[in-house]
C-alpha cells in the first residue's frame, strides 16, 4: 500500500505508523466502572470497505495525516494533513 503524503509524496506505508481510526472515542465517565472502561480501551469495529483512519509518517516528514482507505481493496482515495479539531 502506498499513502501519497502531502508534503513527501507517495510513500510506502512501512514508512507509517498506524494509529487507529480518525474518529473520536466516547469516553466514559471516570466512575463508569469497569466493564465500561475495558470496551473503551480493548474493543475496536474492524470495518470493512472505506474507514478514516490517523497514520503518523515516522520515517519521514513526522506530519500525522488523516488517511480515507478501503480496508477492503487497500485502495487509497485521500491523504490529508491533520489538524487540531478536524473532521
Amino acid at each position: 500500500m502506498r499513502i501519497p503524503c502531502p508534503l513527501c509524496g507517495p510513500r510506502d506505508r512501512r514508512e507509517f505508523t498506524y494509529q487507529g481510526a480518525a474518529a473520536m472515542l466516547d469516553r466514559p465517565a471516570p466512575d463508569a466502572g469497569a466493564a465500561a472502561w475495558d470496551d473503551y480501551l480493548h474493543n475496536r469495529d474492524n470495518p470493512c470497505g472505506e474507514t478514516r483512519d490517523l497514520w503518523f509518517h515516522e520515517a519521514g516528514c513526522g506530519a500525522w495525516l488523516v488517511v480515507t482507505r478501503d480496508t477492503a481493496t487497500h485502495a487509497v482515495m485521500t491523504a490529508k494533513l491533520a489538524e487540531k479539531g478536524a473532521s
